[in-house]
């Protein structure tokens, strides 16, 4: 399953100079009471359950970074507690010397900050220089070649500060989760489905993905298993399909081979050690279990926090992943493609699938807001709100994401699982979508993260930001 908590070493810095009277330039006094205050302010107002700090105390001369002894202890530190991000704080000018030799050997995603620069005194003394000092160290990374994000220089307490660390944050858990994927290849893609083609090679040569084959012989002995073993879990999930979806006449006979393909999923999950499974739905799976189709059990597990993409489709899992990981796991991504447009409303399309939409992303309210299950598929709209779409893609070898913003509107009652989408220009986005590299599969969620992904891109630089639509 896909990791959603996150680990961040703060590192307060000053500039390498001899010691000077209070009240005067770029003192030690005044960047170690500026280091002490933001990073205990940070690690009050942000920690959490997804996100930990581990921070410089007992390092440097009163918990600041500033030479190459300090640095090798901060190394050390961070590499042992296995940091997923570094926080560098200037907290006068901050030191370019040793900044890129740390991140370099860390290798994580880095922001860099400048608090403002806010005592001055009647003398014309300044205390701190710490923006000088921020152009000094990203001059560094940038020679070092070492993707870094940056803040405004802002006050700790702003909400511009806040808004732009958890920002970070969220494309720090991007990062954590896309380096290392593993991921479950279940079946083939269906036969006329060219357009869901990917290259094994090249996940795994750009962006280190390992891509784990289970062929249908394998699904076909883990489901009868399941069955033989009828585990109280099977029950408890054929349980809440009954009391939280209306059903037809045809879906009651297959609620046990819903629940069962849950359930072994879940084990394929927990035995392969997999972060994600691209999979194939409606050829093979009716085949081999007598006319089930598995659309609403990808539903479910998406809502466990199993992320199954449909028809195949390895670049819109990879596109799931990455939306999924931005909201720390809290929100759900939709599988909802581009299917018709709306028949008033010249930028407004129907993002529609046959039904895996997870039941958690259900509308409230609405003649198409109750969920049935119409011959075991889904059928309901999903919440009203502003939504990230999104899809990776690739032609000869090149990667790109298309990060797109849209907003819920009124439309005809639809069957499947669905939302109407109103763009700022629809036309643009057909336009591009016809000219490639992409397909009509694309991955929706809730809010707006098209930053994030713009900021996660710096860290895998084999992915490009489509920004055609700007």
């Amino acid at each position: 399953m896909i990791k959603t908590k996150i680990k961040i070493g703060l590192l307060p810095m000053r500039r390498n100079t001899t010691d000077r009277p209070r009240k005067t330039f770029l003192t030690w006094y005044s960047a170690e009471q500026r280091g002490k205050r933001f990073v205990e302010y940070i690690e009050k107002n942000f920690s959490s359950e997804k996100i930990s700090f581990v921070d410089s105390k007992g390092i440097g001369i009163k918990d600041l970074v500033f030479d190459d002894e300090s640095a090798e202890k901060i190394i050390e530190r961070f590499k042992k507690e296995k940091v997923d991000a570094i926080v560098i704080i200037n907290c006068n000018f901050g030191n370019e010397e040793v900044a890129a030799d740390i991140t370099k050997s860390l290798d994580k995603p880095v922001l860099l900050w400048a608090p403002l620069d806010d005592e001055y005194y009647e003398s014309g003394m300044r205390l701190t220089d710490s923006q000088c000092g921020l152009f000094a160290v990203s001059k560094q990374m940038q020679r070092f070649h070492i993707p870094f994000s940056h803040l405004p220089c802002c006050e700790v307490k702003s909400e511009e500060f806040k808004q732009g660390f958890e920002s970070f944050a969220r494309v720090v858990c991007m990062v954590k989760d896309f380096k290392g994927l593993r991921i479950g290849q279940v079946g083939l893609r269906p036969e006329p489905f060219y357009s869901v083609i990917w290259n094994e090679g090249e996940l795994m040569e750009k962006f280190g993905v390992k891509i784990i084959p289970i062929n249908f012989a394998v699904i076909e002995k883990k489901m009868k298993q399941v069955i033989e073993e009828n585990p109280p879990e099977k029950q408890e999930i054929a349980d809440y399909i009954l009391k939280n979806y209306q059903l037809d006449d045809l879906t009651p006979q297959y609620i046990d081979c819903m629940a069962s393909y849950t359930v072994m999923y879940k084990r394929l999950f927990e035995e392969y050690k997999l972060d994600a499974v691209s999979a194939e739905c409606w050829t093979a799976t009716p085949i081999a279990f007598d006319g089930f189709f598995p659309c609403t059990v990808y539903g479910i597990l998406n809502d466990l926090g199993y992320l199954v993409s449909c028809e195949s489709d390895m670049h819109a899992l990879l596109t799931m992943v990455l939306l999924n990981s931005a909201t720390f796991g809290e929100g759900k991504p939709l599988f909802g493609e581009f299917t018709v447009r709306h028949p008033e409303n010249k930028n407004a399309e129907l993002l529609w699938h046959c039904g895996p939409f997870p039941l958690s992303q259900k509308a409230k309210s609405g003649v198409d807001s109750t969920a049935r299950l119409v011959n075991q598929r889904s059928w309901f709209r999903a919440k009203d709100g502003e939504y990230t779409v999104a899809r990776i893609d690739r032609e000869n070898g090149e990667y790109m994401i298309l990060p797109l913003n849209a907003k819920t509107t009124v439309g005809p009652q639809t069957h499947g699982t669905y939302i109407w989408a109103e763009f700022e220009n629809l036309q643009k986005i057909e336009d591009r979508l016809l000219d490639g590299p992409y397909v009509h599969h694309f991955v929706e969620i809730l809010g707006d993260y098209r930053k994030e992904i713009e900021e996660f891109c710096k860290y895998f630089p084999n992915l490009k930001v489509d920004k055609s639509i700007d």
